[in-house]
């Protein structure tokens, strides 16, 4: 495919090469139904109207509706295909594949190919019997920070590493939508089922995508309906005035109700299945209800009410704060901002209302404790916002496989009791279903992400929203067996050990050299790429770690703090509380300690900040030497492009590691006066 303003570009196939789907496509096959979804499925295994009959066929997909009986397949009976999801039937002669609708076929044939190439790589064969699959969360959206025209400071992608937009070129709708067709194949094959389309900043020319840009918004919808995708626009909460010309974007005047209304009935006469709004408000400068004196729950329901008779949904960010902050003041506390802001509007957000929480009560840090919002709101529908994209974990320069991270947060049980998943999935309780969302990586790179390996990041999303009970290990072993599924057995048992090494202790690495113990940011100002210890530090912005010379961290507690730990429900709030509960990875987001403080480990804090950042750096030897053990491999089982671009990553992450692991160290023996034990230079 050729973007519309660049020469042609090969376009790395990611986890859908040919060979991932070889397969199935060699089985003779019957797909009934009808269908986009369905016509995708046909496409995929280059199946026309002259395949064998279904009861001949070796291979069987259908939605369970366009089953007249059991024989008529082959079966005995048909199988339970749960809601949402399908089920697989293997016996001696043939495979059936049943799913729950159109959409929930295709995903399941992307399933079969993924238990094809997983029981390849791993010499499992596949065994007669039923299995199925079902998602954990009915919401499971991709956000894209793309803006139609380059922003003069945050470029065309705000906190994007990997080019340009696939969606947008010279203000425009691309013409060629053809990259934006491969994207919607890839988010299919691992359960993404929503994507946002646009900037949640909304800037003047991206609103009128709501308006004079519906044609195009259109088209993009057409491209993500064949695999089973809606579409969001992010709107700007100022519309009515900004593009409808009112006086007031007021949600309780009743021309902003009926402007809202009007719009939204215009957007689904073009887009039938649109998904609905995503809102940022009162947020780093976005306009809000708060101008007029109402609440969040005002300007969200406004909003509701307009798309309701359609069966749209907002989703609205809890990512509010202020951002004037005095850093000579240290009662004001960013982390508290979003609980205070929401916590006390529970039940009163409109049903198809989703309040959008980061999972961290910061920005996306390489470590901070989970929202307490995400445990406050059982009367309303929540969705854990995740960030794929690595503004904070290495900008797609660094490895950082971010599975392990968002596994622990979706298992993590908040309210004492379920997990993070179930709270946000609505069970095993009576909470409202809500779901998870993250900014996405994706840009117009030949290989979608920047780094080849950041690749995995996506993917695990898709995977771990669909199923939090997945190990991190197996999601990667899924995304390994397709990307290089081409390999030869023995050649694949290699680049699986060695990828194994290089992304399993990904993330640990890249927090060992960077800000630790939780205490977060100490990055460049405006890019949040390199080391800056003190770049925010006397800013506006909330995010410091008030180090002097005789200790460091930012005392969140309810007796001599700002009372952040109290905002957790139990046992949370009393382990943060305390220095001697409160887990290390996490003390320095709570406790203000001297250095001389002993971790769990026996080492004080400032032989830990000495000692961590070095042997993180060291253990990118390791890395380095197994990426080369493939050296042999390279113009075969790893391309030679995916190889020379690997290289270069790793190259640029030991420069940047370096560099963090000596300002950081240097930054607190010339604050603290207290040597490194070790004997290590420091600068």
């Amino acid at each position: 495919m050729t973007p519309d303003n660049a020469v042609a570009v090969t376009v790395h196939p990611a986890w859908l090469p040919d060979a991932a789907l070889a397969p199935l496509r060699a089985q003779p096959s019957a797909v009934l139904g009808a269908g986009p979804c369905l016509d995708t499925v046909r496409s995929e295994l280059s199946t026309g109207s002259s395949g064998p009959a279904a009861a001949e066929a070796r291979l069987v997909v259908a939605p369970v509706e366009a089953v007249a009986s059991p024989s008529s397949i082959g079966l005995d009976a048909l199988p339970e295909v749960p809601a949402g999801g399908h089920a697989i039937v293997r016996t001696a002669d043939r495979t059936v594949l049943l799913g729950a609708d159109g959409p929930a076929t295709l995903r399941g044939l992307y399933a079969l190919a993924r238990e094809e190439a997983v029981g390849r790589m791993l010499g499992r064969d596949a065994v007669p019997g039923t299995t199925s699959s079902a998602p954990e969360q009915p919401l499971r959206m991709l956000d894209h920070w793309d803006n139609m025209t380059v922003h003069p400071v945050m470029g065309q992608i705000e906190r994007g590493y990997a080019g340009g937009s696939i969606f947008y070129v010279d203000g425009e709708v691309r013409a060629d939508l053809g990259r934006v067709r491969d994207y919607a194949r890839l988010l299919a094959a691992t359960g993404v089922e929503a994507v946002g389309i646009n900037n949640v900043n909304v800037h003047a020319h991206e609103a009128r995508l709501l308006t004079d840009g519906l044609p195009d918004v259109a088209r993009i919808a057409d491209v993500f309906r064949a695999f089973g995708i809606r579409i969001f626009l992010s709107v700007s909460f100022g519309s009515p005035q900004r593009l409808g010309g009112l006086a007031t974007s007021d949600p309780l005047d009743p021309g902003v109700a009926a402007w809202w209304a009007s719009t939204a009935d215009r957007v689904y006469a073009a887009v039938p299945d649109f998904g609905g709004f995503l809102i940022k408000a009162d947020s780093e400068g976005q306009p809000g209800p708060f101008a007029y004196g109402r609440s969040h729950a005002d300007g969200a329901n406004i909003l509701a009410a307009a798309l309701r008779p359609h069966g749209g949904t907002v989703l609205w960010r809890a990512f509010v704060y202020n951002h004037h902050q005095d850093w000579r003041d240290r009662t004001t506390d960013r982390a508290r901002a979003s609980y205070d802001h929401f916590a006390p509007l529970d039940g009163t957000f409109a049903d198809n209302v989703v309040l959008q929480v980061k999972h961290g009560p910061m920005d996306f840090q390489v470590r901070e404790p989970l929202s307490p919002v995400l445990a406050a709101m059982p009367r309303t529908r929540l969705a854990i916002e995740l960030q794929v994209t690595q503004e904070y974990t290495g900008q797609q320069r660094h490895v950082c496989y971010l599975a392990p991270a968002w596994r622990e947060y979706l298992r993590f049980p908040l309210d004492g009791a379920r997990a993070v998943a179930s709270i946000v999935g609505g069970s095993g309780a009576s909470s409202p279903a809500g779901g998870v969302a993250a900014v996405s990586n994706v840009g117009d790179d030949a290989f979608w992400t920047g780094h080849p390996l950041a690749q995995a990041n996506l993917y695990a999303f898709g995977r771990l929203a669909w199923d939090s009970t997945l190990t991190a290990e197996d999601v990667l072993d899924e995304w390994i067996a397709l990307t290089f599924a081409s390999a030869d057995a023995d050649d694949l048992a290699r680049i699986r050990s060695v990828l194994h090494e290089v992304m399993d202790g990904s993330w640990a690495r890249y927090e060992g050299y960077t800000a630790p113990l939780g205490v977060g940011f100490m990055v460049d100002p405006g890019t949040h790429g390199g080391p800056s210890v003190d770049g925010y530090e006397y800013s506006r912005w909330g995010t410091y770690h008030f180090a002097d010379r005789d200790g460091i961290g930012v005392d969140r507690t309810v007796a001599t703090g700002t009372g952040f730990a109290g905002q957790f429900p139990s046992p949370w709030r009393e382990t943060y509380e305390s220095v001697e509960t409160c887990p290390d990875e996490l003390l320095l987001f709570f406790h203000h300690v001297p250095y001389a403080h002993v971790l769990r480990s026996g080492k004080t804090v400032i032989q830990h900040i000495y000692d961590s950042r070095s042997d993180a750096v060291e253990a990118l030897d390791a890395v380095e030497a197994s990426w080369d053990s493939l050296a042999d491999l390279v113009g075969g089982a790893v391309p030679t492009r995916f190889d020379a671009r690997v290289r270069e990553r790793l190259e640029a992450q030991r420069a940047s590691a370096v560099e963090w692991r000596d300002q950081v160290r240097s930054y607190f023996w010339r604050k603290s006066g207290v040597k490194d034990a070790s004997g290590r230079v420091v600068y």
